[in-house]
């Protein structure tokens, strides 16, 4: 069965053909780092990361190229750093590091290529004359601005009349533009903001051009797949694939699939704007750390379906999660048989447009069926399936003591273990009374025993 991806350009699925046979690049559009990821942030990071273990499972770990782009110059960096004191260059250098520790947390796997803006100005003024000279963009005090109209088919991939073009600008109309949706690709820098200097005086790029910048140079055009929020379709792959398109005469596609994932919502739409921002490090600290758990409600939701987000969510990922690590325990010794196959219901539906609910579905009845296996042939069977699931979604990456037990000090565990070992004598000896305290001591430190069948007890940390 051949991978199917929702093409936002096409409006339908469409079955996936690279445009070099056995080679894939994929481009996602990284964080602005101005401030803490949310998790809104984050949805995106965890959709591709599945996206890009599912290419590399299919093409080869190394015939995928992942792009993912650091935006470390831009207004918002610029009003933090104002606000805060912070030199813009400290600042977006801390959120850049804060931002890889977030999502090392939620178990992705880093980009093959993770350019920073900044490292690209002189490509973005190349690109920026390149589009001047062949009429598609104009100097105007300044500023160098794309011209719309130049461009037959702008808005084909939001799908936007010419009204609703216009007032997607509205934020940016200014007297010096020849159209009101026409946008910026350079603007003047005064001497206390980051600038570099450009054939039209002391400047910084525009958001859009940067992207168009950073994908070709690592990718080419046209790209494979181009990726991000749905609130990226418009006006900033509306902008990049207009760029892109008219910088190089006869070239038909900037991006042969876009791939978008829907929104976040806490009751509405998540938003800095709306002030209901909830950070991956809150949700981390509500989680002790478990990013899995947070990773997992991220992909019980299709990932173009809006999510929403609550605390009831979260503690079904953790019964979720559980359950997964539960089974894996419950194999321990077992050698893993099957290598690293992923089972073919998983499979088939990550295949259908990245369908994570139904394979999650699939993943958590291989769970059920381990638990109730006997026979040792099947065990093993079961556990390379196990795994080899977990490591295409980015679960089951700890070894289940250390899921259920935490990585605390040597002598707390033993501690535990002994007082185990005298309730199990306790039990032996018929003296149920005792028993009873201390599993309710336990209880009182956070620990839930799990009696098993033969006398073995296992325990794990509560929450």
């Amino acid at each position: 069965m051949a991978l199917v991806l929702y093409n936002t350009r096409a409006r339908r699925k469409q079955t996936f053909e690279p445009i070099r046979p056995g080679k894939v690049g994929m481009y996602v559009c990284g964080p602005t780092v101005y401030d803490r990821a949310h998790i809104g942030n984050a949805r995106p990071v965890i959709v591709f990361d599945v996206l890009y273990r599912l290419l590399r499972r299919l093409y080869g770990e190394g015939n995928v190229t992942y792009v993912r782009n650091i935006t470390d110059v831009d207004d918002k960096i610029n009003a933090a750093s104002q606000e805060s004191g912070e030199p813009i260059e400290a600042l977006t250098r801390r959120t850049t590091e804060l931002f890889h520790r977030d999502m090392a947390a939620l178990g992705t796997l880093p980009p093959d290529h993770e350019p920073r803006a900044t490292e690209h100005i002189e490509g973005m003024i190349a690109m920026a004359a390149r589009l001047i000279e062949r009429g598609h963009s104009y100097q105007a005090e300044g500023h160098v601005l794309f011209h719309v109209p130049s461009m037959e088919g702008y808005g084909a991939l939001s799908r936007r009349s010419q009204k609703e073009l216009i007032a997607g600008a509205r934020v940016e109309v200014a007297p010096y533009k020849k159209y009101p949706a026409d946008f910026v690709l350079w603007k003047p820098s005064t001497p206390d903001l980051p600038g570099w200097d450009s054939p039209w005086g002391r400047g910084r790029p525009g958001w859009h051009l940067e992207c168009s910048v950073m994908s070709e140079k690592y990718l080419g055009v046209p790209i494979d797949i181009h990726g991000g929020g749905q609130d990226l379709i418009f006006p900033h792959h509306e902008n990049e694939r207009a760029q892109s398109l008219c910088a190089h005469d006869g070239l038909v596609n900037f991006a042969n699939y876009w791939v978008h994932n829907g929104f976040v919502n806490m009751g509405e739409k998540m938003s800095k704007s709306l002030g209901n921002i909830l950070t991956v490090e809150g949700v981390l600290k509500s989680v002790n750390g478990k990013g899995e758990v947070a990773r997992l409600m991220m992909l019980s939701t299709h990932y173009r379906k809006p999510l929403d987000w609550t605390a009831a969510g979260l503690a079904e990922a953790k019964g979720s999660a559980d359950r997964l690590y539960t089974a894996l325990r419950g194999l321990a010794g077992v050698e893993a048989a099957g290598g690293d196959t992923v089972p073919d219901t998983v499979m088939k539906a990550l295949l259908d447009d990245l369908n994570t609910p139904r394979a999650l579905s699939e993943f958590l009845a291989l769970a059920h069926a381990a638990n109730k296996a006997r026979d040792e042939d099947e065990r093993a069977r079961l556990k390379g399936a196990l795994l080899a699931a977990g490591d295409i979604f980015g679960l089951l990456q700890h070894h289940p003591e250390a899921w259920f037990k935490g990585d605390e000090e040597p002598t707390d565990a033993g501690r535990i273990e002994e007082l185990i070992g005298k309730r199990n004598a306790a039990r032996a000896a018929r003296d149920f009374a005792a028993a009873d305290r201390i599993r309710d001591e336990l209880a009182v430190a956070g620990i839930v025993l799990e009696d098993r069948p033969g006398g073995k007890t296992d325990w794990r940390r509560a929450g």
